[in-house]
């Protein structure tokens, strides 16, 4: 299980530095994660994707569960006051379209979910358009105590904003 560690950062020179101390810290890349204004040029940093900017895995999930809520209830009228074949209700339509109504929902759902800034990154919004750098740093459970000390340590211009005890699977 991962945790995930948030910090501010100045500036793109503070940035590049944290992330090399981390490498030497054996933090893999792909665990370091930045956010920051449009126009700033984050070559060099490992730029944070759509699925953690954007609040895309929560839509999808709600989208998945209100489409096959929709598609069963549907399904289930269908099959039971339009039988295909006799007068005998037909079940496997419920089930057909529980399932097109969940990938139906999940498609919908996701599209929107994808221009949504996530929840779990609005409280540094005002910070990141102020010019500063968000990174996330998702560490095993029994290291987040060493990463941040050698953050604090090495990086004292560099704001430690909090840690989340479990980050989901998806991003």
């Amino acid at each position: 299980m991962h945790s995930r560690i948030y910090w501010l950062l100045p500036d793109l020179p503070s940035a590049w530095a944290a992330m090399d101390d981390l490498l030497l810290a054996r933090v893999e890349a792909r665990r370091i994660h930045f956010v920051a204004r449009e126009d700033v040029d984050m070559r060099g940093l490992h730029a944070a994707t759509v699925l953690q900017t954007s609040d895309v895995v929560r839509a999808g999930e709600l989208g998945l569960i209100i489409g096959a809520g929709l598609g069963a209830l549907l399904g289930a009228l269908a099959a039971v006051y339009y039988p295909i074949v006799g007068d005998e209700p037909q079940w496997g339509m419920a089930a057909i379209l529980a399932v097109a109504g969940a990938l139906f929902g999940l498609w919908t759902s996701t599209m929107i979910g994808i221009s949504i800034p996530s929840k779990r990154l609005q409280r540094f919004a005002q910070e990141i358009e102020n010019g500063k750098i968000l990174m996330m740093v998702d560490v095993p459970m029994w290291r987040v105590e060493q990463i941040e000390e050698r953050l604090r340590q090495m990086h004292p211009e560099a704001k430690l904003e909090g840690t989340e005890p479990d980050i989901p699977a998806f991003p």
